[in-house]
């Protein structure tokens, strides 16, 4: 499941490009329709053309509205930065870039809207070149730029193929490792939107981080530390008996109000996350033209974080102040708790006059103290600490190896840790120890992403098994495809979802636990009516052909391999049961009189020569008897 936000400047066409992608009119306020701006957060979802059903946030591009932006941008897989081509660049299109940029946004499309206003393709070359200017600087340098009108569909078909490309690239970067992993143990959903329904109560909307929720999860509001209970899930408008990481999730709350689940607040697990007031940061303040002072210790700001707003007193730690374009350690103390995660990233602005200034990552979220300093700097164990902390222990450093690198092995990870065999061991027992990483065979991974593709894994073997609902189970080779993962790496999966009951390797095909082919009404009468026959005349059966005429070759299929039926000849069928009492009786004559005849075998089960000598030449072949003239004797 995949989100992806619209940025950029305020009339370049973000909404109008939403609905031509979507059909869907995110502005869903009557002041945004009467003033033709998008003034809050909307929503929308359109399916690629691969069926995979992506959500969107529509986000204000209006200056007076930016706060409003930083909640949705939060935690997407895509940007879609959306500039007009008869403009170019603007202030906004600026400021929104530099925020997806301190954000780390894995990805983005650019939408060079309104191409249809410009006759002159060297313009839209021009426009282009000094986008892809604009983005060199930023971690989004390699963004495909697309030319589209809204107004005569042009390049529609193109924006919606390369999003559905870069989302692939991502995918395939997460399954490596490259972009980081969900924690599966950990599920977050920060509301951007909640309201009341009508014989519902309680909605929340947000953007699930991490792990999944399922209908009737016992939950908590924070950081106000609220009891609730997930009364049922939806994604675009689907009901869902389970929400997965990454999708849109609407959540109906039972045990709060609107008002105690506000925007900004967290969806989580009882007990998952801790609220606080102080965080421990890695401060990176923009660069001229959007910072031309240095910031300066003890600076008011406003800390975006996720969907949640606070204000907060920024004390730098190693320093009295950071020059624009520097980076350094700070202490943020907010006035309103915050319930955030050592690594979520964040934002800060000025309060008055209102300008980003900066943004990082959360070194720690639960600090023991609020810094002193002494000659403008805190203590030399505390910058030690957090300095290490961004360095990381032996474990801390191997973890963070394993989550860029995905599925590895130890000789493959040892390396880029930079850890000696002794601490490399020791590392991974600490870590397996706390169910932070886990090994299946030589392969190695953090917990999180064992647990995502084994989500995956059933997932996509669900569908097979409700889309092929006669087959036993998915090719183990389409399965590995469709999971995009080595050979090697699919094996250890395999083995682990095998431990942990999730799957079933039946070797050619795999299946998930109780798993049968199901035959549909119909389908079990002819059945039904096929083995009375067999019943009916146990050594007289029906020809294959017939059998096959009667219920079909799919569903014969099936019964050979659910063993109703065992076919021993190219024409030559019994019921399993007649199948296991005729070698057994054959067994007892030859045991009695030393051998047995084709015409022996005839008389005793009252059939045709066609069928005794089928059943004698079969066990022949799997080596229960072997000829001797025209008699057979046990092997």
């Amino acid at each position: 499941m995949y989100v992806i936000a619209t940025a950029g400047h305020v009339d370049h066409g973000k909404s109008t490009l939403v609905r031509a992608l979507t059909g869907i009119n995110p502005d869903r306020l009557r002041e945004e329709q009467e003033r033709e701006m998008t003034i809050d957060l909307g929503f929308a979802w359109m399916t690629l053309p691969n069926q995979e059903t992506v959500g969107i946030i529509d986000v204000p591009g209006h200056i007076d509205f930016i706060e409003n932006m930083l909640a949705g941008v939060g935690g997407i897989d895509l940007a879609l930065l959306v500039i007009a081509a008869d403009e170019g660049p603007m202030p906004q299109t600026r400021e929104h870039l530099a925020i997806l940029n301190l954000l780390r946004a894995p990805r983005a499309v650019v939408a060079l809207t309104k191409a249809d206003l410009v006759a002159d393709d060297g313009w839209l070359a021009l426009v282009s070149a000094d986008i892809r200017n604009l983005l060199s600087e930023t971690t989004l340098a390699d963004s495909p730029i697309i030319p589209v009108s809204a107004r005569t569909g042009s390049g529609i078909t193109e924006l919606v193929q390369s999003i559905q490309a870069v989302l692939e690239q991502i995918r395939l970067l997460r399954a490596e490792g490259g972009l980081g992993q969900r924690d599966v143990r950990r599920p977050r959903l920060p509301i951007d939107r909640v309201f009341s329904m009508a014989g519902f109560g309680t909605v929340v909307t947000g953007t699930l981080v991490d792990g999944s929720f399922s209908a009737g999860d016992e939950v908590e509001i924070m950081p106000q530390g609220l009891a609730a209970r997930i009364r049922g899930l939806q994604t675009h408008r689907q009901k869902l008996d389970t929400a997965l990481p990454g999708s849109r999730t609407a959540i109906n709350l039972s045990g709060v109000s609107v008002e105690q689940a506000p925007r900004g607040s967290i969806v989580a697990r009882p007990g998952q996350l801790r609220a606080g007031t102080l965080l421990d940061v890695q401060l990176e303040v923009l660069a001229a033209p959007f910072v031309r002072a240095a910031i300066r210790h003890n600076t008011e700001v406003k800390l975006f974080c996720r969907t949640s707003e606070h204000m907060a007193r920024l004390r730098l730690l190693s320093a009295a102040e950071l020059a624009p374009g520097a980076s350094g350690l700070a202490q943020l103390e907010l006035t309103t708790p915050i319930a955030a995660v050592n690594g979520d990233r964040f934002i800060i602005r000025l309060p008055s006059p209102s300008l980003t200034i900066g943004g990082g990552s959360i070194i720690d979220a639960h600090p023991a103290m609020r810094y002193r300093r002494r000659a403008g700097k805190v203590d030399a164990a505390v910058l030690a600490r957090l300095e290490a902390m961004l360095q990381g222990t032996p474990a801390q450093r191997l973890e963070k190896t394993l989550l860029r690198l995905g599925f590895t092995t130890r000789a493959e990870a040892m390396p880029p840790a930079g850890l000696s065999d002794v601490e490399f061991t020791a590392a991974c027992d600490e870590l397996a120890a706390a169910g932070a990483i886990l090994r299946s065979g030589d392969v190695l991974a953090v917990d999180s992403l064992w647990r995502d593709t084994l989500a995956i894994l059933e997932r996509v073997t669900a569908q097979y098994h409700a889309a092929q609902p006669l087959a036993d189970g998915i090719p183990r080779e389409s399965l590995r495809n469709k999971l995009a993962l080595a050979p090697r790496v699919f094996n250890a999966v395999l083995a682990h979802a095998a431990r942990m009951r999730a799957a079933v390797d039946d070797g050619e095909t795999v299946r998930l636990p109780g798993h049968r082919a199901r035959f549909t009404p119909q389908q079990q009468r002819s059945v039904d009516q096929l083995l009375a026959r067999f019943r009916s005349q146990p050594f007289n059966t029906p020809s294959v052909k017939d059998c096959r005429a009667s219920v079909s070759d799919d569903v014969y299929e099936v019964l050979l391999r659910q063993r109703l039926l065992v076919q021993v000849k190219p024409d030559v069928v019994f019921l399993s049961e007649t199948y296991d009492n005729a070698v057994q009786q054959v067994r007892e004559m030859i045991h009695r009189d030393g051998q047995v005849t084709a015409a022996q075998v005839r008389d005793a089960f009252s059939t045709t020569r066609k069928y005794a000598l089928g059943l004698l030449e079969h066990l022949d072949e799997i080596g229960v008897t072997r000829r001797v003239e025209d008699a057979r004797v046990l092997r």
